[in-house]
């Protein structure tokens, strides 16, 4: 959910006294690559899975704060709507069993968490666009109560002077329309995948990450309709993009693949610095070795893949690689197979003695990455040394078993590796993701949202992952 803020209203010398500790924290960060100051040799993996509280009739359910305050589990956290839920899990380090970690504690999290939404007479809901959210659910009074919502808010109208956000979507059908405040990123959820890695050799996986980025919005993809129209296959992609201002061109996006390949993790931190204006110029108390103005900064510029800053027990830094692309659900396995496919892949990809970023050109991968969102698993994308061909196929012939080699590679257990990567090659081979689901119901059902939304929660709450699931 991102840093609290204990004030939503700044002033001018506010911002100023902000860069300035901006400034000497990006300083510092460049002292500590320079030094070696970064722990180092463990591969660890963690998640956030954001998350939809549907009523009866499978839409929004406002009452995120009842239900956490009841839940009292420190796993579960407010995100910026009140019908939305944050689950985190404990990172694990990347060997053994790992990943059945992770899904045993994320079943057993969610199952309480559903439970006791029971209470309320209310389900919760695993997909990256609900169905039934309608632009009126999209309003301030439906924000969750943090103040950091509120002054987010305020700066990104002051950004785009005050005006209206507007929406074009062009996919199968066409939405266009406009919106006056932040909550309109509310409407995306989504399954955020953290790979710790080494500070000298992050580039290679933050590049590496970029480079996977279309075929995991493709074989994830699981949001094609927005507000009774079909889009993208991923609508998520755009209507993120088109939610936040855009103040001087495609270098400062805030909602962005990027512009390029790095050599250095730390040219993200300097970019931060350098093209982004702060936005929540709240100033803080913790020692500057903390670097809690550059996180915060960080934290407000929503890269699809984003490098972080956390630190260890003993007060050492590390880095990790926050992959953005992957929407929420449809089941637990689901999710916890696209973060075996995504570990296995970027670390096949960035441990090759020839970095694979010199053989497909970043216009290539930017362009792979929206066709992918648009057509999912259909896509023709291009792929290293000039070769191009459907997605499918590459994922199918070559991807999945560099994944493979990946995951052995840090020791996670054959049959591990086996049973989640499993669950993508099914879904590759019947081409059933979730979004592909979704329509062929839609086509053989008609297009009542909430019918649809009722079916998809009955397959969800089976827990078969979404190859098997039936129309």
């Amino acid at each position: 959910m991102g840093q609290e803020i204990s004030e939503s209203h700044f002033r001018a010398e506010d911002f100023e006294a902000f860069r300035l500790r901006l400034q000497r924290e990006t300083q510092l960060l460049q002292q500590w690559f320079n030094d070696g100051t970064f722990s180092r040799g463990e591969h660890v993996v963690g998640f956030e899975l954001e998350a939809w509280l549907v009523d009866e009739r499978a839409r929004p359910a406002p009452i995120n704060q009842e239900l956490i305050e009841r839940l009292g589990d420190p796993l579960v956290v407010p995100e910026l709507a009140r019908f939305n839920l944050e689950f985190n899990g404990t990172p694990q380090r990347l060997a053994g069993v790992a990943f059945r970690l992770l899904a045993d504690e994320l079943k057993q999290t969610w199952g309480r968490c559903n439970r006791l939404a029971g209470e309320w007479k209310a389900r919760l809901a695993m997909i990256g666009i609900l169905p039934t959210v309608a632009e009126s659910d999209l309003n301030p009074a439906n924000m969750s109560s943090m103040l950091r919502y509120f002054a987010l808010d305020e700066q990104l109208k002051f950004q785009r002077g005050g005006k209206p956000v507007q929406v074009d979507i062009s996919g199968r059908d066409r939405l266009r329309f406009s919106h006056t405040d932040v909550m309109l990123e509310a409407g995306t959820t989504s399954f955020q995948i953290h790979l710790k890695v080494d500070a000298d050799r992050a580039g290679r996986f933050y590049n590496a990450a970029k480079l996977v980025s279309a075929a995991m919005v493709a074989v994830s993809a699981n949001s094609p309709y927005l507000f009774g129209a079909d889009l993208w296959q991923e609508t998520r992609i755009p209507l993120f993009e088109q939610s936040v201002p855009v103040i001087g061109g495609e270098r400062v996006k805030r909602v962005t693949l990027g512009t390029g390949y790095v050599d250095s993790i730390m040219e993200c931190f300097l970019a931060n610095l350098q093209n982004y204006p702060v936005l929540l110029p709240q100033q803080m108390d913790e020692p500057e070795q903390q670097l809690p103005h550059l996180r915060l900064h960080n934290g407000t510029i929503w890269r699809w893949n984003r490098p972080l800053i956390g630190f260890n027990r003993l007060r050492q830094p590390h880095i990790r690689i926050e992959h953005r692309v992957v929407p929420a659900g449809p089941t637990v396995a689901d999710s916890v197979a696209n973060a075996a496919f995504f570990v296995g892949l970027v670390c096949a990809l960035a441990n090759q003695p020839l970095a694979p970023e010199r053989r497909l050109s970043y216009s290539h991968a930017r362009k792979n990455f929206y066709q992918a969102a648009r057509h999912g698993l259909e896509a023709e994308i291009h792929w290293l040394d000039g070769r191009s061909g459907k997605l499918r196929e590459l994922i199918r012939k070559e991807m999945l078993g560099l994944a493979e080699t990946g995951l052995d590679n840090l020791g996670i257990d054959r049959e591990e590796s086996r049973h989640w990567l499993g669950i993508i090659a099914e879904r590759v081979n019947t081409g059933q993701n979730g979004a592909a689901w979704q329509r062929a119901w839609v086509q053989r059902h008609g297009a009542d949202m909430v019918m649809l939304m009722e079916s998809y929660l009955e397959h969800q709450e089976s827990l078969r992952p979404v190859h098997e699931w039936t129309l």
